[in-house]
């Protein structure tokens, strides 16, 4: 079992930062990987970013490339988003989630376990 808790949403305005933050418990954090994804209104969830296990390596969505970061501190159970050049178009509610496959992967339903959400905001 593992339970995810992000933190760290809001209002900000565009081209504005915000870090987010998701603290995880349960299983040894740093046996598994861990991504970030967004849901806007009327829209599917989609894949931000993740990073693997031991923070060798990371992906991102084309649309946030150059802007977000996904750094992890395995010493604190916790994951990050780095939120730099925001857009209106960045606003969503923001999740967590775990991936305990040996591959990570972006595909949402891949992942075993997912926090309850922040929302970000981003006004123009």
């Amino acid at each position: 079992q593992v339970q995810l808790v992000e933190s760290g949403g809001g209002l900000v305005q565009a081209g504005g930062s915000l870090r987010l933050s998701c603290a995880a418990s349960g299983r040894t954090f740093s046996s598994y990987a861990m991504g970030w994804f967004r849901q806007a209104p009327g829209k599917e969830r989609e894949f931000v970013a993740y990073i693997t296990r031991r923070g060798d390596s990371t992906r991102y969505a084309d649309s946030v490339k150059g802007r977000f970061t996904i750094p992890r501190d395995n010493a604190k159970n916790t994951v990050y988003l780095q939120m730099i050049s925001l857009k209106p178009e960045d606003t969503a509610v923001y999740y967590c989630a775990a991936d305990l496959h040996v591959i990570v992967t972006a595909t949402p339903s891949n992942y075993d376990y997912w926090g309850q959400g922040t929302q970000v905001i981003v006004s123009s």
